[in-house]
């Protein structure tokens, strides 16, 4: 039974972001029952890929090191499997449409119901071309996250009105990272989304300190966090427990406050 919807139902919900067998699986295993532990809502898992377009340095590394540690999409499936037995966290898989074809994406969307992937977010579907991965997604009770970006304005009624679980809102052009600061308008996209349908919208990219975690929810329904975490785990390695634990309890605190 898909748990997606959980992840928003005790106010604003704090969304971080690993890259799956960074440095290996068994402490990305590690990562995600802390994580939930220290306040996290729902936990997105980098599926690695050598052609990762979206994504800056940090996590463009964090694949290579995934890959070259022999990390595989079986090997995370049989990890969330083994998740499944310790926790009911929400979980969302972060893949590029390439792995989903490699498999076939009934079969992926197969695999993801039976370990208890809740939804999958792909950053390289054109908008258009989602039914090719919408249909699994709907034969397997795998939510298909809409994604929108400062770019894109005359499209954002359409995709709103077809979104589901929630919409992710990208905070700024380009790839992922940290960002001192963000000026994108996105109060204004939210609210764009919100007048076609009160969906739960959660804003990613650029996202790093408590600071901006409390700005970004005080305006939306959730914030995520990657490439900060990310490189707290290119930082401790197998020690990175803790610190992600902590960081992730600060970023929680700071959400929560802006639901206050």
């Amino acid at each position: 039974m898909n748990k997606l919807h959980k992840a928003f139902e005790n106010g604003k919900a704090f969304i971080p972001f690993i890259t799956a067998g960074d440095p290996n699986l068994d402490i990305t295993e590690q990562l995600v029952l802390t994580m939930a532990e220290a306040g996290a809502d729902l936990v997105e898992l980098g599926i690695p890929f050598s052609d990762p377009i979206a994504e800056g340095t940090v996590i463009q590394q964090a694949d290579e090191r995934a890959l070259a540690a022999g990390t595989t999409t079986d090997g995370i499936f049989d990890m969330v499997l083994r998740l499944r037995k310790k926790t009911a966290i929400p979980l969302a898989f972060m893949t590029y449409a390439n792995p989903v074809f490699v498999y076939g994406a009934d079969r992926f969307m197969k695999l993801c119901e039976e370990c208890g992937v809740d939804a999958v977010i792909v950053p390289d579907l054109p908008f258009e071309e989602k039914q090719e991965f919408a249909s699994a997604c709907q034969s397997h009770d795998v939510k298909l996250i809409s994604l929108i970006a400062p770019t894109s304005q005359a499209r954002i009624d359409q995709i709103a009105s077809e979104a589901e679980g929630f919409v992710y809102c990208v905070s700024s052009l380009g790839v992922t990272g940290v960002r001192s600061q963000i000026t994108t308008d996105i109060n204004r996209m939210i609210s764009q989304v919100k007048a076609v349908r009160d969906i739960p919208c959660a804003i990613g990219f650029g996202i790093s300190t408590p600071e901006q975690a409390h700005e970004m929810a005080s305006i939306s329904d959730g914030v995520i966090v990657g490439s900060a975490i990310v490189k707290l785990v290119a930082q401790y390695g197998a020690s990175s427990v803790e610190p992600v634990a902590e960081y992730v309890h600060q970023m929680k605190q700071a959400v929560v406050s802006a639901g206050e």
